[in-house]
């Protein structure tokens, strides 16, 4: 009886094995045909969709193979089918139909499926993973939680590292930061320990992360992006040293780094710090060609940076001509913004003689004039600034070029109830001009010992007011 009950069973799983063999070499068949796009494929396909009709694991690699072929409505179909055959019982056919609406932009409905999918097996991680970063777009908080069943679930898996990059794909960085901290970053994935870093650097969190980095970088040390973190990270820290070294590492020693202009501008920041201004310049130069590879840097602050690395080599010729521009290009310039280049025009007019001087002091007070009618805030400052230009232009007072700017000074601020520190220092330098222009220039001691009255009661300490003010 044994020996009959066991041909029975056997006849019974040879006759199975053969089906499913024959059921695998079908599927296999017309997946080949898809992806090949065979002028039989209709017929293979209809052929393993017969004979696989109860085997919902074939017909979802079938509707599989149609969605990386980009065909959604055979995919759908194939979906139903091993949905149907598995009595809805079936993940990966959830999977597949929560992916055929990612990609349509259905961020809801895919989210629906790749939840359905966490039901038909709650130990698969794939739905869990699937349904977060759709629904993080939703509701991030709704997001995580997910992966939180997930780890009930299965608590081998670590769903921290997830939540962290769910939070940051959110800008949440504070949350994503405190997930990636459970996390050793020599066992993260290499795109998270970088998301992990930047986080830090939006942040300005740059000594932590630095930490990241370098820890990141000892897993991968030809990496690009980290040697590019750590090269700023160390900028901002002022490690100019030590900047120079990941920079160098970036364009040196990095496997497939695609450069940007942020690099550019950093490894241009840490040359300037170092005083290479030429290098500097260099680099500036190349971010400034290369600003439509990112738009974390604006255009203007490179140029910007450009004109002050060319001031410090005293080369003001180039250092104005890109202050120019930097004024052209600017999106909103400040009255900051346009007194630099009255700056820039009086530091180069130092050293400078004659006539030569002189022209150069006429555009600095040029700006100064263009200045205080673009911004009224800044007019007070405007014409202490053309008073100090034209009494360059006139250092024995004998023009008197700057005593109209004093006078305005005088004239506006004067007359206010209550004057700040830059108010009592502005009035004294108007006034001790005009102490000197009247008894020097005009030898007129009436209108000397008037000023040097006001300057006394603003600065009773002041020793010229003293001296004017004693004599007979």
């Amino acid at each position: 009886m044994k020996a009959i009950k066991y041909l029975v069973m056997g006849v019974l799983l040879t006759g199975f094995s053969a089906t499913a063999m024959a059921q695998e070499e079908e599927a296999k068949a017309a997946i080949a045909a898809i992806k090949s796009n065979a002028a039989d494929k209709a017929e293979l396909v209809k052929i393993a969709q017969k004979k696989n009709k109860k085997n919902a694991e074939n017909l979802v690699k079938i509707g599989r193979t149609f969605f990386e072929a980009n065909d959604t409505a055979e995919a759908r179909r194939f979906a139903n089918l091993a949905d149907a055959a598995a009595k809805h019982k079936c993940a990966p056919a959830f999977i597949l139909m929560g992916d055929i609406e990612a990609i349509g932009n259905e961020g809801g409905k895919a989210a629906g499926f790749y939840n359905q999918a966490t039901f038909a097996d709650p130990k698969d991680p794939t739905g869990y993973y699937k349904y977060a970063l759709v629904y993080r777009k939703i509701s991030p908080r709704g997001a995580v939680q997910k992966l939180q069943d997930l780890h009930a679930q299965r608590p081998d898996i670590e769903v921290n590292e997830m939540i962290g990059r769910i939070y940051s794909l959110s800008l949440k960085y504070n949350d994503a930061i405190e997930a990636w901290k459970t996390v050793p970053v020599q066992k993260m994935e290499r795109a998270n320990i970088v998301e992990y870093a930047l986080a830090n650097y939006f942040l300005g969190k740059h000594e932590d992360g630095l930490r990241v980095a370098k820890e990141g970088l000892q897993k991968f040390p030809r990496h690009g992006a980290l040697n590019r973190l750590a090269m700023m990270f160390n900028y901002e820290l002022k490690n100019y040293e030590e900047a120079q070294k990941f920079g160098d590492a970036l364009f040196n020693r990095t496997d497939s780094a695609k450069f940007s202009n942020v690099d550019y501008f950093y490894y241009g920041l840490t040359h300037d710090a170092l005083k290479n201004y030429d290098r500097a310049i260099e680099e500036y130069n190349k971010a400034i060609n290369d600003t439509a590879s990112s738009s974390l840097i604006k255009k203007e602050n490179i140029i910007r940076k450009l004109s002050d690395a060319y001031a410090a080599k005293e080369d003001y010729v180039n250092a104005i001509a890109q202050y120019e521009e930097f004024l052209k290009v600017a999106e909103k310039p400040s009255a900051n913004d346009y007194a630099g280049l009255g700056t820039l025009y009086m530091q180069q007019a130092t050293g400078k003689q004659g006539a030569e001087r002189d022209e150069i002091f006429k555009k600095a007070d040029q700006v100064y004039s263009d200045l205080a009618q673009k911004y009224e805030n800044a007019s007070e400052y405007a014409t202490l600034m053309r008073a100090r230009v034209n009494a360059q232009m006139d250092p024995k007072s004998e023009k008197g070029l700057a005593k109209p700017f004093y006078e305005q000074l005088i004239s506006t601020i004067s007359p206010k109830a209550e004057k700040d520190n830059s108010d009592v220092a502005r009035l004294k330098e108007a006034y001790s001009y005009m102490i000197s222009y009247a008894f020097l220039v005009k030898n007129d001691k009436a209108t000397a010992k008037d000023y040097a009255t006001k300057l006394h009661e603003i600065d009773p300490d002041n020793e010229i007011a003293k001296q004017v003010l004693s004599m007979k």
